[in-house]
């Protein structure tokens, strides 16, 4: 991966751990307890993308069973996802910039404590309004957590951080889809047990943040930072511009296969199974977390090409090969083929716009910055997800709507690609990231 244009003192600065107080011996807490060590460090706060993301996935293979036992529409899956994307949106504007008045390990031990209470909503859930409760809890805990952990990866290693960035989403994403779903078909209590699983996980991250080093001194401004607004750094206007497009495109295929992949999978494989529910969305992250360490040496915009040209290919041969929607080997193949190859460029396009981004930025803009990543992204995700939901009911039913949304994530990614070439135009600094 090239290095920003910056100099190499720097970017030592930038990378180096932040330093024990003086006089404590080395990893000493203030309290007279230990920290963890920066690699223990790096890998807890990529864990805990990870379970976010896993949890925010479980419900996928589950929405066929509450849909069966409480009779509500698909349009009703596509919003109880939505809602999920709109409260992430809301706190990621809302709490974004929150850690770096406060700290990272106080917005943590929150974002933490509200994922398990949204766990026990989850599996205590009797109908649709619990689960969209439950789903607006996660959502805003979800978003509180992105930016400080994001922020929190970067002031331990600048460019560790910024691969773990990049890697621990898609990983979160397919973990949750597959594992909800082998939970639900194989071990008992299927609409309870992986709510609980992760609970116990959440706990025990939680105690991880305990042993954690706070890199950030309290400030004054917490209240005003949590004034939505739009605040670019003028180091990364240029960059974000050219990642934007991207990341908007990119997710919106995530957004695809969390709302309509179960019905896909399901009406291919002629099967009501809720393994196949999340194979769909499993082959794509699992793809997506793929091209991370195989792309990690290629120029940033090099990989954000790639991943666009993957992502149009990939779609193009998903929807080809749904066809009539009557399955077959041919036709599942087809699908997951195009789902392999697709999420391999959004997991491309996501780890290009992180990594073209976040070098240009100071450590004190860090999580604000993230977040607004994450906003871009979660726009690209939730909106078109709701679209199709009113599509499927009001529209030409699932196979036109997976058809339209298919064509319209091909023309987003043919637009982030024009915009990507006309980068040409950018400044210097982004040109060479």
């Amino acid at each position: 991966m090239s290095v920003p244009p910056a100099s190499e003192a720097a970017t030592r600065r930038r990378s180096a751990p932040t330093p024990a107080a003086p006089g404590a011996a080395p990893g000493a807490a203030p309290g007279g307890g230990r920290h963890l060590g920066p690699t223990a460090a790096l890998v807890l706060l990529a864990s805990i993308i990870i379970s976010l993301l896993a949890a925010s996935s479980a419900p996928t293979p589950l929405y066929a069973v509450y849909q069966g036992e409480w009779g509500f529409s698909p349009i009703t899956t596509t919003v109880v996802f939505g809602v999920y994307a709109v409260a992430v949106l809301v706190s990621l504007l809302i709490f974004g910039k929150i850690s770096d008045h406060i700290g990272r390990k106080p917005v943590l031990f929150v974002a933490l404590a509200a994922q398990a209470v949204a766990m026990v909503v989850f599996a205590t859930a009797g109908g649709v309004g619990v689960l969209m409760a439950g789903r607006v809890v996660q959502g805003v805990a979800t978003g509180a957590a992105l930016g400080a952990i994001g922020a929190g990866l970067l002031d331990i290693d600048r460019i560790k951080g910024s691969v773990a960035n990049s890697f621990a989403p898609p990983i979160g994403t397919a973990v949750g889809a597959l594992v909800s779903g082998l939970v639900v078909r194989f071990l008992p209590a299927p609409t309870h047990l992986v709510y609980y699983l992760l609970l116990g996980i959440f706990a025990l991250q939680a105690l991880g943040v305990a042993a954690l080093r706070e890199p950030v001194t309290r400030k004054h401004g917490a209240l005003s930072s949590m004034v939505p607004e739009i605040k670019l750094p003028r180091s990364a206007r240029g960059a974000i511009a050219v990642a934007a497009p991207v990341l908007f495109a990119v997710w919106s295929l995530a957004g695809f296969y969390g709302s309509l992949g179960p019905a896909i999978t399901s009406r291919l494989v002629h099967s009501d199974s809720v393994v196949y529910g999340g194979l769909g969305l499993f082959v794509l992250a699992g793809a997506a977390a793929l091209s991370v360490p195989l792309l990690r040496e290629t120029a940033s915009r090099t990989v954000m090409v790639a991943g666009v040209i993957a992502l149009i290919v990939g779609v193009a041969v998903t929807v080809l090969s749904i066809g009539s929607g009557g399955g077959g080997a041919g036709a599942v193949t087809g699908f997951f083929v195009g789902s392999a190859v697709a999420g391999f460029g959004f997991g491309a396009g996501f780890q290009g716009g992180i990594r073209l981004v976040v070098p240009l930025v100071e450590p004190h803009e860090r999580a604000g910055v993230l977040s607004l990543l994450y906003v871009v992204s979660y726009l690209g995700m939730g909106v078109p997800a709701v679209i199709a939901g009113v599509l499927v009911v009001h529209g030409g039913g699932l196979l036109d709507t997976v058809r339209e949304y298919g064509a319209a994530v091909i023309v987003l990614a043919a637009a982030a690609l024009a915009a990507l070439l006309l980068g040409r135009r950018t400044p210097q600094a982004v040109r060479e990231s």
